[in-house]
Protein backbone atom coordinates (compact mmCIF):
# COMPACT_ATOMS: atom_id res chain seq x y z
CA UNK A 1 0.00 0.00 0.00
CA UNK A 2 1.66 2.91 -0.91
CA UNK A 3 0.89 6.40 0.43
CA UNK A 4 1.26 9.75 0.12
CA UNK A 5 2.72 10.66 3.11
CA UNK A 6 3.62 13.33 4.57
CA UNK A 7 -0.09 13.45 3.44
CA UNK A 8 -0.96 17.45 3.28
CA UNK A 9 -4.47 18.22 5.69
CA UNK A 10 -3.94 22.14 5.65
CA UNK A 11 -3.05 24.84 7.11
CA UNK A 12 0.22 23.62 8.55
CA UNK A 13 -1.09 20.20 9.27
CA UNK A 14 0.67 17.16 8.16
CA UNK A 15 0.03 13.55 8.39
CA UNK A 16 3.06 11.38 8.51
CA UNK A 17 3.72 7.59 9.05
CA UNK A 18 5.34 6.82 12.23
CA UNK A 19 9.09 5.46 12.40
CA UNK A 20 11.81 4.54 15.03
CA UNK A 21 13.32 7.91 15.91
CA UNK A 22 9.59 9.20 16.70
CA UNK A 23 9.00 6.62 19.55
CA UNK A 24 10.48 9.65 22.37
CA UNK A 25 8.54 12.00 21.10
CA UNK A 26 5.56 10.05 21.01
CA UNK A 27 6.16 8.79 24.36
CA UNK A 28 6.71 12.27 25.80
CA UNK A 29 3.25 13.21 23.97
CA UNK A 30 1.68 10.31 25.81
CA UNK A 31 2.84 10.64 28.90
CA UNK A 32 2.20 14.42 29.07
CA UNK A 33 -1.17 14.16 28.14
CA UNK A 34 -2.06 10.48 29.96
CA UNK A 35 -4.89 11.45 32.70
CA UNK A 36 -6.47 13.63 30.13
CA UNK A 37 -6.40 11.15 27.52
CA UNK A 38 -7.02 7.64 30.37
CA UNK A 39 -11.07 8.71 30.53
CA UNK A 40 -11.44 7.64 26.85
CA UNK A 41 -8.28 5.15 25.54
CA UNK A 42 -8.31 1.49 26.92
CA UNK A 43 -4.61 1.01 25.97
CA UNK A 44 -2.74 3.77 28.24
CA UNK A 45 -2.53 1.69 31.29
CA UNK A 46 -0.64 -0.56 28.97
CA UNK A 47 1.21 2.45 27.11
CA UNK A 48 4.01 3.00 30.61
CA UNK A 49 7.61 2.95 29.35
CA UNK A 50 9.37 3.97 26.26
CA UNK A 51 9.65 0.32 24.64
CA UNK A 52 6.36 0.18 24.39
CA UNK A 53 5.65 3.10 22.17
CA UNK A 54 8.63 1.57 20.23
CA UNK A 55 6.71 -2.00 19.83
CA UNK A 56 3.71 0.23 19.21
CA UNK A 57 5.63 2.01 15.95
CA UNK A 58 6.92 -1.87 14.99
CA UNK A 59 3.61 -2.86 14.93
CA UNK A 60 1.99 -0.19 12.77
CA UNK A 61 4.64 -0.25 10.87
CA UNK A 62 3.95 -3.81 10.12
CA UNK A 63 0.45 -3.40 9.16
CA UNK A 64 1.48 -0.86 6.93
CA UNK A 65 4.01 -3.19 5.26
CA UNK A 66 1.41 -5.78 5.11
CA UNK A 67 -1.38 -3.42 3.39
CA UNK A 68 -3.44 -3.77 6.61
CA UNK A 69 -3.32 -0.30 7.77
CA UNK A 70 -1.92 2.89 9.50
CA UNK A 71 -0.84 4.67 12.00
CA UNK A 72 0.21 8.63 11.72
CA UNK A 73 1.60 11.10 13.55
CA UNK A 74 -0.45 14.60 13.18
CA UNK A 75 1.82 16.97 12.76
CA UNK A 76 0.72 20.88 13.42
CA UNK A 77 3.42 23.12 11.69
CA UNK A 78 6.01 20.47 12.66
CA UNK A 79 5.26 19.20 16.10
CA UNK A 80 3.65 16.12 17.27
CA UNK A 81 0.54 16.97 18.39
CA UNK A 82 -1.57 13.65 17.89
CA UNK A 83 -2.22 10.18 16.04
CA UNK A 84 -4.76 8.84 13.73
CA UNK A 85 -4.72 5.68 11.75
CA UNK A 86 -6.55 2.24 10.75
CA UNK A 87 -7.60 -0.49 12.92
CA UNK A 88 -7.15 -2.58 10.21
CA UNK A 89 -8.54 -2.49 6.20
CA UNK A 90 -11.00 -5.21 5.38
CA UNK A 91 -9.73 -5.49 1.44
CA UNK A 92 -12.56 -7.97 1.19
CA UNK A 93 -15.33 -5.86 1.80
CA UNK A 94 -13.93 -2.45 1.02
CA UNK A 95 -14.01 -1.41 4.27
CA UNK A 96 -12.06 -0.12 7.63
CA UNK A 97 -11.94 1.91 10.98
CA UNK A 98 -10.47 5.28 11.90
CA UNK A 99 -9.42 6.44 15.32
CA UNK A 100 -7.36 9.40 16.28
CA UNK A 101 -6.46 11.68 19.53
CA UNK A 102 -5.09 14.86 19.91
CA UNK A 103 -3.61 16.38 22.66
CA UNK A 104 -5.47 18.07 25.06
CA UNK A 105 -3.72 21.46 24.50
CA UNK A 106 -4.74 20.98 20.67
CA UNK A 107 -8.20 20.45 21.30
CA UNK A 108 -10.92 22.60 19.90
CA UNK A 109 -8.60 24.01 16.64
CA UNK A 110 -10.52 21.61 14.29
CA UNK A 111 -6.66 19.33 14.23
CA UNK A 112 -8.51 16.10 13.93
CA UNK A 113 -11.66 17.16 11.60
CA UNK A 114 -8.86 18.27 8.97
CA UNK A 115 -6.91 15.19 9.51
CA UNK A 116 -10.07 12.90 9.13
CA UNK A 117 -10.77 14.96 6.14
CA UNK A 118 -7.24 14.43 4.64
CA UNK A 119 -7.30 10.72 5.36
CA UNK A 120 -10.98 9.84 4.55
CA UNK A 121 -10.10 11.81 1.11
CA UNK A 122 -7.42 9.27 0.33
CA UNK A 123 -9.12 6.34 1.65
CA UNK A 124 -11.79 6.21 -0.75
CA UNK A 125 -10.07 8.24 -3.63
CA UNK A 126 -6.34 6.51 -3.54
CA UNK A 127 -7.07 3.34 -1.75
CA UNK A 128 -10.94 2.65 -3.48
CA UNK A 129 -12.36 1.89 -0.20
CA UNK A 130 -16.16 1.56 0.36
CA UNK A 131 -16.40 2.57 3.46
CA UNK A 132 -14.91 4.10 6.30
CA UNK A 133 -16.46 3.85 10.50
CA UNK A 134 -15.71 5.62 13.26
CA UNK A 135 -16.54 4.78 16.55
CA UNK A 136 -16.75 6.65 20.24
CA UNK A 137 -18.18 6.39 23.49
CA UNK A 138 -21.62 8.63 23.69
CA UNK A 139 -20.46 10.65 25.55
CA UNK A 140 -17.24 11.55 24.18
CA UNK A 141 -18.89 14.68 22.41
CA UNK A 142 -16.04 16.19 20.75
CA UNK A 143 -14.91 13.16 19.38
CA UNK A 144 -18.27 12.11 17.85
CA UNK A 145 -18.71 15.95 16.58
CA UNK A 146 -15.63 14.78 14.08
CA UNK A 147 -17.71 12.25 11.71
CA UNK A 148 -20.65 14.47 12.42
CA UNK A 149 -19.06 17.40 10.90
CA UNK A 150 -17.79 15.22 7.99
CA UNK A 151 -21.12 13.89 7.32
CA UNK A 152 -20.83 10.17 8.25
CA UNK A 153 -24.23 8.90 9.29
CA UNK A 154 -24.94 7.20 13.01
CA UNK A 155 -25.58 3.81 12.25
CA UNK A 156 -25.53 1.71 15.65
CA UNK A 157 -25.39 1.86 19.99
CA UNK A 158 -22.92 -1.37 20.88
CA UNK A 159 -23.48 -1.91 24.55
CA UNK A 160 -20.41 -1.81 26.35
CA UNK A 161 -17.93 -2.47 23.41
CA UNK A 162 -15.50 -0.73 24.75
CA UNK A 163 -13.05 -1.24 27.86
CA UNK A 164 -11.54 1.70 29.47
CA UNK A 165 -8.32 2.29 31.09
CA UNK A 166 -9.77 1.92 34.69
CA UNK A 167 -11.06 -1.14 33.54
CA UNK A 168 -14.84 -0.91 32.68
CA UNK A 169 -16.92 -0.97 29.49
CA UNK A 170 -18.43 1.83 28.21
CA UNK A 171 -21.25 1.66 24.80
CA UNK A 172 -19.50 2.63 21.25
CA UNK A 173 -21.45 4.64 18.74
CA UNK A 174 -20.79 3.40 15.22
CA UNK A 175 -20.95 6.09 12.39
CA UNK A 176 -20.27 4.96 9.03
CA UNK A 177 -19.46 6.56 5.78
CA UNK A 178 -19.77 5.42 1.87
CA UNK A 179 -17.57 6.53 -0.84
CA UNK A 180 -20.32 7.57 -3.03
CA UNK A 181 -21.42 9.98 -0.09
CA UNK A 182 -17.61 11.49 0.09
CA UNK A 183 -17.89 11.79 -3.28
CA UNK A 184 -21.46 13.69 -2.94
CA UNK A 185 -20.18 15.81 -0.87
CA UNK A 186 -16.65 16.28 -2.38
Amino acid sequence: MSAPFPLPAGDGLVLELFDDAQAEELFALVDANRAYLREWLPWLDQTTELEHVRAFIRRVRKQHEERNGFACGIRLHGTLVGVIGLHGIDWMNGKTSVGYWVAEAHQGQGIVTRACRALVGYLFSELGLHRVEIACAPGNARSAAIPERLGFTREALLRESGRLSGGGYVDLVVYGLLAPEWRQRS
